[in-house]
C-alpha cells in the first residue's frame, strides 16, 4: 500500500498547480513550483484502512469491521485534521459522524490500496472493498471505484498481465476505461473529484507505464486531481512492479512516526507473504 502513499506525496504539489509533463523531480526541489511535497488526506485514509485491516480477524463479522474502520478513520483523521479533506468528509471526521452520505467522490478509491493485499480471492477483495467504501461513499460509483482499484491490485500482485487486468476492468467496471491513450486524455483533462472521472485515467497511467516511477510520472502528467491520480496509480503499480528501495526510503521520511509504523507493519503482515 506504500505505493499509493508515495503517489500521493509525489502528486501533492501539483494538485492545484498541474504540471502536464513527465519531466519533474519526484519529491520536489526542481524549481517547477514553490509547493512542497507532503502527505495528504489520501495517505491518512489509506493508513486508516490499513490500520483497520490489521485488526481484522478471520471470519470477523462485517459490522464489527465496519465499526473499527470508522473508528480508525476518525482517529487518524482527527489527528491530522488539516490534511486536505473534501468538505463533506471533513465534517464527517470532525463531528464524529458514522453514517454514509452517498458520495461518488474519488475518496473511496484513493484509500482502497490496502484491500488489494489482504484476501486470497478476487471475489473477497471486491467484497471487502465495498465495505471500506460504503462507510462514506455508498453511491454505486463510489463503491465501484474502490472495487476496481482493489481488484486491479489483487490481480497485479497475483501475477496477472496488464491485458488480463485491462479486460477484467473493462468487463466489470469501466467499459470505456482504456479507449483513449494518455496523449489523447492529457490536453483536455481537468480537475475531477469523482471516481468515474479519476479511476479510469489512473488505470490508463498504470497501463501505459514501464516501471513504478514511470507510472507516477504518467499520472502526474495528466493534470487534474494529481495527488489522487498518482495515489491510485501508485497503489496498482506497486503490486505490479514493486517499489525501488531509494524511492521507498525517501518517501518514508515524509510520514510521521505513527503512519510509518502502520505502513511498515502492514507490509510485514500482508505484503511480504504475497511477494515472497
Amino acid at each position: 500500500m506504500l505505493g499509493a502513499i508515495i503517489g500521493d506525496i509525489v502528486g501533492s504539489r501539483f494538485e492545484f498547480d498541474n504540471h502536464k509533463s513527465k519531466n519533474f523531480s519526484l519529491f520536489g526541489g526542481d524549481g517547477i513550483n514553490h509547493a512542497r511535497c507532503e502527505y495528504t488526506d489520501d495517505s491518512v485514509m489509506t493508513v486508516a484502512v490499513a490500520d483497520a485491516l490489521l485488526g481484522r480477524s478471520a471470519g470477523e463479522d462485517d459490522g464489527v469491521f465496519r465499526d473499527r474502520l470508522i473508528g480508525r478513520m476518525h482517529y487518524h483523521g482527527k489527528n491530522r485534521l488539516y490534511a486536505g479533506y473534501g468538505a463533506r468528509f471533513f465534517f464527517w471526521i470532525k463531528d464524529g459522524l458514522s453514517e454514509p452520505y452517498y458520495s461518488w467522490g474519488n475518496g473511496s478509491a484513493m484509500r482502497a490500496a490496502p484491500v488489494g493485499w489482504v484476501s486470497d480471492s478476487l471475489a473477497e477483495t471486491e467484497r471487502l472493498a465495498k465495505l471500506t467504501a460504503e462507510v462514506t461513499h455508498n453511491h454505486p460509483e463510489g463503491i465501484k471505484g474502490a472495487q476496481a482499484v482493489a481488484a486491479a491490485i489483487w490481480m497485479a500482485r497475483s501475477g496477472q498481465s496488464k491485458d488480463q487486468i485491462r479486460k477484467y476492468i473493462e468487463k466489470n467496471y469501466y467499459p470505456e476505461a482504456f479507449r483513449k491513450s494518455l496523449d489523447e486524455i492529457r490536453p483536455t483533462y481537468e480537475f475531477d473529484e469523482s471516481c468515474q472521472g479519476t479511476v479510469p485515467e489512473a488505470l490508463t497511467a498504470f497501463y501505459e507505464s514501464d516501471s513504478f516511477e514511470d507510472a507516477l510520472r504518467n499520472a502526474v502528467s495528466l493534470g487534474g486531481d494529481s495527488d489522487t491520480l498518482a495515489d491510485i496509480t501508485g497503489g496498482i503499480a506497486e503490486a505490479y512492479y514493486g517499489i525501488p528501495d531509494e524511492i521507498r526510503r525517501e518517501a518514508m521520511e515524509f510520514l510521521d512516526d505513527e503512519m510509518r509504523r502502520i505502513a511498515g507493519r502492514f507490509a510485514e503482515v500482508f505484503q511480504k507473504k504475497c511477494t515472497e
